[in-house]
């Protein structure tokens, strides 16, 4: 029942950015507030919290490794494509960039809090910050450098990424669990508290940001990486996780 509860919580959110957009005198780009609110404070408050409780073992390396397997064959399959149809370096980056990164913070955690609770909390947390966070920080980098206009970019990307609050909360978070040392009880309630803004901030975001463009010229490259994304992606980890490592999630 509590999942229903949060599902219907997170739907709700969702529905009322979609509600706010239309309504004229609410600002427009408040979404940028929210997301400003989201990265710099809520998510390092979660990863302050979770990380340093977490167990780890080997077992933790293949739920971090999705994300890299995923931005990997991203960039196999989309340079394919581009080789077979002469696409242009700017549409083929931006499907490796969109295709290989999934929404693991914003979309990832208020869906994974309302199936599997504060204990799928902390493996969506190692999906994201050593998994999409660092690919992003590594080879998304790279990749947009590559494939963008413009040059000599990558280093402030970078720097902006590696001195950003989350990163920075990544790292403390992991050197506190390697010396077995916690925050006091009610700085861990504070930092759980502030952390839960996660899923109303991040679910409001999205609503006041959804749009449809009925006329929009790139509805054929969207099913493409829809097809790479939900297909194919899923395919490849259930080939190497479960038919070739013989994992499963029980």
């Amino acid at each position: 029942m509590k999942t229903y509860e949060q599902s219907y919580s997170n739907l709700f959110y969702i529905l009322l950015g979609l509600l706010l957009q239309r309504i004229k005198w609410f600002p427009t780009a408040s979404y940028k507030t929210l997301n400003t609110i989201v990265i710099n404070i809520c998510l390092p408050a979660l990863a302050l919290y979770y990380i340093p409780k977490i167990h780890w073992n080997n077992q933790l390396l293949f739920p971090i490794g999705v994300a890299w397997i995923t931005f990997i064959f991203s960039f196999l399959f989309f340079q394919f494509l581009k080789n077979k149809y002469g696409w242009s370096k700017k549409l083929t980056g931006c499907l490796i960039l969109t295709a290989g990164f999934g929404n693991t913070s914003f979309l990832g955690f208020p869906i994974i809090q309302a199936l599997y609770g504060a204990e799928g909390l902390k493996t969506a947390l190692l999906v994201d910050q050593p998994g999409t966070f660092v690919v992003l920080s590594t080879l998304g980098i790279l990749v947009a450098t590559l494939y963008s206009k413009e040059e000599h970019n990558g280093g402030q990307i970078l720097a902006k990424i590696m001195f950003s609050p989350s990163f920075i909360a990544f790292i403390i978070a992991c050197l506190m669990n390697v010396f077995h040392f916690d925050f006091h009880h009610w700085i861990q309630y504070f930092s759980q508290k502030v952390g839960s803004g996660v899923t109303p901030m991040a679910l409001l975001s999205v609503g006041l940001q959804l749009r449809f463009e009925s006329r929009s010229k790139h509805w054929k490259f969207l099913g493409i990486g829809l097809l790479y994304k939900l297909i194919l992606c899923p395919a490849i980890i259930y080939l190497l996780y479960v038919v070739v490592l013989h994992q499963n999630s029980k």
